[in-house]
């Protein structure tokens, strides 16, 4: 440790570590001037003299002066030397060493308190019972990964480290259109794909493309919190629209708002309650986009992990309008921080919301995009979804049988035919929200249906991620669920 002696600085001390000297000498002098214990006008030792008294090179308070001095802290007049700037100051200076911190509130818009309200809500780690719907990452194929990276890396070129196409990676685009024709009966091109970092980034520029503010659009109740909120964000006004065994209640949504400009849906998998939207109220809902001019935003999630029977075709896939904007992501089938997704869009709206891309984060990441592409290209990914799907089907009957042998009379699963999560459906006029208390007691993370409603109102019911879960896991889990919501659970 070195230290000056001077009183200028008031015991300058610097030493050897991660900071070099120079950084050390220069960020002491700013924070004394800033608040105030160097007063404008004030002399500074000589750079030889400030050298000598910290046992340091001349070069470096030399180095330290030239940066005070460019970012106009001091003023240095040849022959006499080197003096503390005139700042005009308008505010108070903070003490030393203290970050700063607001003065008072500082509300932000309305538009981003709503959204704000309703964010998606953040995975808690590490996940217990039953705190995720995010996949098995233990069971990725992490060493077949690697290689594909590893490859792919290899073969990066200098040309391939500058911007990429804001609407993807074209061989993406590719193996997205093909796998979602032969998958979910999506009629589409590649031209059609727009490749995005997440299904959240995906609504947030459908709803800066087509809603102005004011404009209306139906969302399922309960429904998916994130997008609830990029909906609110670009100022729409929400029109709950219910959901019952057959999915979206179109002829209610009909009845509320006939006029909304937009639909959000997930009718694979409804979330968060688990129907899947029936044929007659497909063709419903784009019988009305058609007759309005509206839009149907189909996120499909989740759609590769059914365990009954096959899904009914994306709406997409018999949309004769060109209406729907199909929504799709690899968080669910690969791995959340991979931040890739896509968005299939009828071909008239691919330049705008192209252009809407690149006025965000510009471009999807290289490399990762190319790994992908790789790893369906050598059938990997087909694999992985066929063990995945084997892997959640065992899970799902694992929660199905211990909900019914510990539960029975207290609470009972909603729909558990696909997916990664199932709902917890209470006694009618329960306390979802309580309950969630109660389980969180005990050791359990759930959620209440509660967060998914517009209002807040209870739903009588609790979300349960299983499928990062084992067996053992998830039976644990329903013993804790047992002991909270059973006669006498506190």
């Amino acid at each position: 440790m070195r230290t000056t002696s001077g009183a200028v600085f008031g015991g300058l001390r610097v030493a050897p570590g991660s900071l070099p000297l120079f950084r050390q000498i220069y960020r002491t002098v700013r924070e004394a001037i800033l608040d105030g214990r160097l007063a404008p006008g004030t002399r500074l030792p000589s750079t030889r003299t400030l050298a000598r008294d910290l046992c340091v090179s001349r070069t470096t308070a030399e180095e330290a002066f030239a940066q005070l001095q460019a970012e106009g802290f001091v003023e240095r007049r040849v022959g006499s030397g080197t003096y503390v700037a005139a700042i005009e100051r308008t505010a108070t200076p903070r003490p030393h060493g203290r970050p700063p911190r607001p003065a008072g509130p500082r509300p932000i818009s309305s538009r981003a308190a709503a959204a704000r309200r309703h964010a998606a809500f953040p995975q808690p780690a590490p996940v217990r019972a039953f705190s995720s719907a995010n996949p098995d990452l233990d069971a990725f194929p992490l060493g077949t990964w690697r290689a594909v990276v590893a490859r792919c890396s290899r073969r990066t070129r200098a040309g391939d480290l500058g911007s990429e196409e804001p609407a993807g990676n074209p061989l993406l685009r590719e193996t997205i259109a093909t796998y979602v024709t032969t998958s979910r009966g999506v009629v589409c091109t590649a031209g059609q794909v727009v490749v995005l970092t997440s299904s959240q980034q995906a609504l947030d520029l459908i709803a800066t493309l087509l809603l102005d503010p004011g404009d209306e659009a139906w969302l399922e109740e309960p429904g998916y919190p994130g997008a609830r909120a990029a909906l609110l964000a670009h100022g729409a006004r929400i029109v709950p629209v219910p959901v019952d065994t057959d999915g979206l209640d179109v002829a209610e949504g009909v009845r509320r708002s006939p006029r909304a400009r937009l639909a959000y849906t997930t009718p694979s998998h409804q979330y968060p309650l688990g129907p899947t939207l029936s044929l007659e109220r497909r063709l419903a809902l784009l019988d009305w986009a058609r007759r309005e001019g509206s839009w149907i935003v189909e996120d499909d999630y989740d759609s590769e992990f059914r365990y009954e029977g096959r899904p009914l075709a994306a709406i997409q896939g018999i949309d004769e309008n060109a209406r729907v904007l199909y929504v799709g992501t690899f968080s669910k089938s690969l791995f959340p921080s991979l931040r890739l997704a896509y968005a299939v869009v009828p071909e008239d709206l691919v330049e705008p919301l192209v252009r809407l891309r690149g006025s965000t984060d510009g471009y999807p990441p290289s490399l990762a995009q190319r790994a992908v592409s790789e790893f369906f290209a050598d059938g990997h990914f087909g694999v992985h979804l066929r063990r995945m799907r084997e892997l959640y089907r065992e899970r799902r009957d694992a929660l199905v049988e211990a909900a019914e042998r510990r539960l029975a009379g207290v609470a009972r699963l909603g729909p558990t035919e696909a997916g990664l999560h199932a709902v917890l459906h209470l006694a009618p006029g329960s306390d979802d929200r309580a309950a969630a208390e109660r389980a969180a007691r005990h050791g359990i993370d759930t959620l209440p249906l509660a967060l998914f409603r517009h209002d807040g109102s209870s739903g009588a019911g609790l979300f349960l991620g299983y499928a990062a879960l084992s067996a053992e896991r998830i039976e644990e889990g329903m013993r804790g669920l047992a002991r909270a919501l059973g006669p006498g659970g506190s």
